[in-house]
């Protein structure tokens, strides 16, 4: 035997001892690349928005670098070089460009600010600074498995090894997703979290090079690698089956993820715990896939059966999310502790959606070795079915999340994946085995076979059932409310589903993120209302006005009844709810959709801030749920200085509240970032028979006069007729009325918003905060902790004839408005 020789078998051995240390390495860059993710999400989306756009954009750049990263990478690198090696120095790569992304990610905000547009050209911009971003780190991300692939032989052996390091990366996704989502963001903030994950790069990238040191690599000889492997005439079909499996297992995921957000709650947990559900059903895909696939006569055949089976998990998925789970016995508001509420959606989660993230994980393995040739190129036989499954993953998870969902609604578009599941699996299934035989009863056997596959497939697509509009009204509450309300309109729109109710008593309710956001019910219109008109009662001009978010239109409505107004541009995320749900409380919102004056822009309220340079008289906010996953953007110390300056001289904002479904500490958390920006500003109190429930902050930038008697003589005058009965309706009969709903100022509440957290955009705070309350209500108990220590009138903020100071006195002291 040669010395080259030796060397090599040496070479050999030494690896396969090194292999299981690679599947740590794996896991270690796949939890770095997970904890990225979230953060350079949370940090692009505070830039370009989170709009269906903003998040199309930012997923498919995302998804894209990695997909030219598997298919470039192997073309571009040449196999002389040590593949740990290479590794290593990706790893570190991708360490230093996350930092870069956290300190210039202001630079890049600002630049986009200043140039961001409308239409064509901000899409146009929010797509460059996406790939700015993304783009570099995540084209390194996507060349680790093809780079490192060339340590194995594409022998049955090597490429099960291949299918492990693929689970390996998973698995560690699985970690980083519950690390970022539960501890490191939650206790911490963007800058400790990057930390993190370059700190997992550059311990993955020494070991890789420690291994390296210990483990020689020689390139094979030209004549013994075989440059040129005869292609498989069949590949094709395996590269398009394979991408369909990866459009079909993205798109399911988002649109589970929407389903189980409205039965679970959309926090950031819920996010992090789908995420790394799937994750992990993926991750025991691939090994199971991995270690079959090594002994595996005909792994096509067996890639063909996963797609077919995917077709029953993925009705399995739809009977369990659309008619089971809803209508479980659960009532979510008896456990305190939030842990509880975790543990119940793990289980929940792994029911519905593990079945079929397994078979989509033992695709990629299956695959590999459908294609794999001896002497092949590792790299680029891992790079072409990584790529191939990461672009069929791009489509998928683009259109269902801004065409698929919207344009044809959940049943329909999982029907359509159960076909496109189908469709892959009889391609798979078509193609003739190397020891198939010709004959006529063969063909017919095959013709039979493929019948039938194809008669299931077709009733596996009937069965998936409708989306109930109950559980779009009430998500996680089906069970125990609304069994008398009655569905008058829902749709899915491009970012959530909508609904709209009606009581037996007349109310109306507004359903988004499966629950009531606002409802024509005496206590929620009396918030909505005094909202509306605290912002156009106190400016000292009061012509131009910004409303961010429309809900029922109620807010917007008391808006727009201000006598002199001139504009009111109101600002909503989903287009349906403005469009259509607005139409249902017409009576209710004054049919402030149809008002000339009112000019509604489809658009987060943070982004069109961020683009636009008008200036308003009055901006009022009532977005979300603080712990729906990204409102929280709507309460930071960031957002409450761009509505300032925003304002025209002696403009007001206006801020809504809720201490329903939250905690002390969440309160607190919103009120004293608000107080941060607004230190003049002053609380009014929205209370349902004296009982704490929601409240209205009020901000401006210089001390806050109100002049009683000024406000009284607008309402006594004719043309505020419409605003005086607008107040009425709601038991607010006079300005007395109205400004003894006081609660608070700054200085009163020093006490008790000692120690509270203030929420800036480098950590989010509040939604970590609230999303661990989202069933509490303890509304009161906030409310009297609040008002403890009394609640007096203070006359350097209130003026007017000594008469009326000592009515509103009384009023105040005796807690008859609140």
């Amino acid at each position: 035997m040669s010395v080259t020789g030796t060397k090599s078998s040496a070479g050999v051995e030494a690896s396969h001892r090194f292999l299981p240390l690679l599947v740590l390495l794996f896991i270690g860059s796949g939890c770095a690349a997970l904890i990225y993710e979230v953060v350079w999400f949370q940090l692009l989306e505070l830039v370009i928005g989170s709009s269906a756009v903003s998040v199309g954009v930012l997923l498919g750049t995302f998804m894209g670098g990695m997909c030219f990263g598997s298919l470039l990478a192997p073309r571009l690198i040449s196999k002389k070089h040590h593949p740990l090696k290479l590794y290593a120095f990706i790893e570190v790569g991708i360490g230093i460009i996350g930092l870069l992304i956290l300190f210039a990610m202001p630079l890049v905000g600002g630049v986009y600010t200043s140039w961001a547009g409308e239409g064509l050209t901000s899409m146009l911009l929010r797509g460059i600074v996406a790939a700015i971003c993304l783009l570099p780190p995540t084209f390194l991300m996507g060349a680790t498995l093809p780079v490192i692939s060339r340590w194995v032989k594409t022998s049955p052996e090597g490429v099960s090894w291949l299918g492990f390091f693929y689970g390996g990366n998973i698995g560690g996704a699985v970690v980083g997703s519950l690390l970022a989502g539960f501890y490191l963001m939650r206790v911490y903030d963007v800058n400790t979290t990057t930390y993190v994950a370059v700190l997992l790069n550059l311990v993955v990238a020494g070991l890789a090079l420690l291994i390296a040191k210990a483990t020689p690599f020689t390139e094979e000889p030209e004549s013994q690698s075989g440059s040129v492997v005869a292609t498989d005439p069949g590949a094709w079909a395996v590269y398009v089956t394979i991408g369909l499996s990866g459009f079909t297992a993205l798109a399911a995921e988002v649109i589970w993820t929407r389903l189980l957000s409205l039965l679970f709650g959309g926090t950031v947990y819920t996010f992090a715990l789908i995420l790394a559900v799937f994750l992990f059903g993926l991750g025991i895909g691939s090994s199971l896939g991995s270690a079959l696939g090594r002994n595996m006569k005909s792994p096509r055949a067996a890639l063909g059966w996963c797609q077919m089976l995917l077709c029953a998990t993925m009705v399995w998925a739809a009977y369990s999310l659309l008619q089971s789970m809803p209508y479980w016995p659960v009532d979510v508001t008896l456990a305190t502790d939030p842990w509880h509420k975790v543990q119940l959606d793990i289980v929940r989660c792994l029911w519905a959606v593990l079945p079929g993230a397994i078979l989509w994980g033992a695709s990629f393995p299956l695959a590999l070795a459908s294609v794999a040739a001896k002497g092949q190129d590792a790299g680029r036989l891992v790079g072409g079915v990584y790529a191939a499954n990461t672009f069929g993953a791009i489509l998928g998870s683009l259109g269902a999340s801004t065409v698929y969902a919207f344009g044809l609604g959940s049943q329909h578009s999982l029907q359509v994946l159960i076909a496109v599941s189908a469709i892959s699996g009889l391609l798979m299934l078509a193609l003739p085995k190397d020891d198939e035989s010709s004959s006529a009863k063969s063909n017919l056997n095959f013709g039979i076979t493929v019948l039938c596959l194809a008669v299931a497939g077709g009733l596996l697509v009937k069965a998936v059932p409708a989306l109930p509009g109950h559980f779009v009204a009430y998500g996680r509450f089906m069970p125990t409310r609304g069994a008398n309300a009655k569905v008058l309109y829902m749709a899915e729109g491009i970012t959530a589903a909508v609904a709209v109710t009606e009581m037996p008593d007349g109310t109306r309710n507004y359903h988004n993120a499966g629950k009531v956001q606002a409802s024509s019910d005496p206590a929620d219109m009396r918030l909505q209302r005094m909202l509306g008109h605290l912002t156009t009662l106190l400016p000292k001009t009061n012509t131009d006005f910004l409303v961010i978010a429309f809900g029922a239109g109620a807010t917007a409505g008391a808006v727009s009844v201000e006598p002199k107004l001139v504009s009111e541009t109101i600002v909503e995320i989903e287009p349906l709810v403005p469009k259509v749900v607005g139409k249902w409380f017409g009576p209710h919102n004054f049919e402030v959709a149809q008002n000339p004056k009112a000019h509604i822009r489809i658009d987060d309220g943070r982004h069109f801030l961020q683009t636009t340079k008008m200036k308003f008289d009055g901006i009022t906010s009532d977005p979300l749920d603080p712990w729906v996953k990204g409102a929280a953007a709507l309460y930071t110390k960031e957002f409450f200085q761009l509505e300032k300056d925003h304002l025209k001289p002696g403009g007001v904002v206006t801020q809504f509240v809720q201490f329903y479904e939250s905690n002390s500490d969440a309160v607190k958390s919103e009120i004293a970032t608000f107080f941060e920006v607004f230190p003049y500003g002053a609380i009014f109190a929205n209370t349902v028979r004296g009982a704490g429930y929601d409240v209205v902050l009020v901000g401006m930038a210089e001390p806050i006069k109100i002049d009683i008697d000024q406000i009284q003589a607008k309402l006594d005058s004719p043309e505020y007729s419409v605003m005086a009965q607008s107040l009425k309706e709601i038991g607010l009969y006079t300005a007395v009325d109205l400004l003894a709903t006081f609660a608070g100022r700054p200085t009163d509440l020093e006490g008790w918003l000692k120690g509270a957290i203030i929420t800036n955009d480098k950590d989010m705070r509040l939604q970590y905060l609230a999303g661990m309350s989202l069933n509490l209500y303890q509304a009161n108990d906030i409310y009297q902790d609040m008002v403890r220590y009394g609640v007096y009138m203070p006359r350097d903020m209130f003026t007017g004839s000594e008469a009326s100071l000592q009515a509103l006195d009384r009023a105040i002291n005796q807690g008859t408005s609140r």
